[in-house]
């Protein structure tokens, strides 16, 4: 059966795009897949540390889900910027239109606000910049992308460092550490009981890490859940102050502490290999002598 194409949007929602030629790399390569490619003016445009102006960001945000041409939007990069939009985003009118969100890192606050507001499936995967336009694109990236999209259900299989003979399902759920955290307490952050979180980040230092764990945990968030799936943490360097003290240490005291089965190991998150994984689908996850079974679904089929 052949693959189903898309009508592909690419808007930059947060940072500006540091390398412009990231783009026109990224359209070539979508469009050689058959999809077809519309370019939002917000990605190729710098304003501050963002790709424009706060109006003209959400903007760009609802010309994608108002767009007829359009069934994924395709964030081109995180940064920092979805915070100042999520109190002005018409989550209700993004809902009706039926478009498929993709991305990672700051577009997590995207991801939890559309799901508490308006229980909007999204995908937590590639970017247009870091991925499709990368110099050497992953093949695992984009293999584990379309497939995911391209139907109802997904399952896959990979190493996973935690509890062994285990077994949970549940909402799946989470992104970015720091966004995840950062939006605890406020009425962009759902609740989820019975959930499987994911979570990663870079340039945060273990003990970083450690302390964002703790908010969760202090919050009732991590005890609500039946498992944690930890993706990549990196982009950081050891301090003279560490002593010893890694991620390693970090995420060992974390499984000591909290009282929920944590796992490490998860290809997601600021790294080249990753999977495509919908932030408010239904997971189901086995794990057996270090082999984690994790399957998919609940996040619609693709359009055809």
């Amino acid at each position: 059966m052949k693959a189903p194409t898309y009508g592909i949007g690419l808007y930059a929602p947060a940072g500006f795009v540091v390398e412009p030629e990231a783009i026109s790399r990224a359209t070539e390569r979508l469009e050689a897949l058959g999809h077809r490619v519309v370019v939002d003016a917000t990605a190729s445009t710098r304003w501050q540390r963002f790709s424009a102006s706060d109006d003209e960001r959400l903007a760009a945000v609802m010309r994608m889900a108002s767009d007829p041409r359009v069934d994924l939007a395709i964030a081109v990069r995180g940064g920092y910027g979805w915070s100042r939009l999520l109190d002005r985003i018409d989550f209700d009118a993004i809902a009706a239109s039926k478009t498929r969100w993709l991305g990672h890192s700051d577009f997590t606050a995207f991801q939890l606000a559309a799901w508490t507001h308006a229980g909007i499936v999204s995908f937590a995967g590639p970017m247009a910049a870091y991925d499709f336009g990368a110099l050497e694109p992953s093949s695992f990236t984009n293999d584990h992308c379309w497939a995911l999209l391209g139907g109802a259900s997904y399952e896959v299989e990979l190493p996973l460092e935690g509890p062994a003979d285990f077994s949970a399902s549940g909402t799946l759920w989470g992104g970015n550490l720091a966004m995840v955290a950062h939006l605890v307490g406020t009425s962009h952050f759902p609740t989820i009981a019975g959930g499987i979180l994911m979570l990663e980040d870079i340039g945060e230092q273990p003990y970083r890490v450690e302390r964002m764990l703790y908010q969760l945990h202090f919050a009732g968030v991590l005890g609500r859940q039946r498992a944690i799936l930890l993706g990549s943490f990196n982009g950081f360097e050891a301090s003279p102050n560490d002593n010893g003290y890694d991620l390693a240490t970090a995420v060992a005291h974390a499984r000591a502490r909290f009282g929920v089965p944590i796992y490490s190991g998860l290809p997601f998150g600021h790294c080249r290999d990753k999977l495509t994984l919908p932030f408010g689908g239904h997971a189901e996850l086995e794990v057996a002598g270090g082999t984690a079974r994790l399957r998919l679904s609940g996040y619609g089929a693709a359009p055809r």
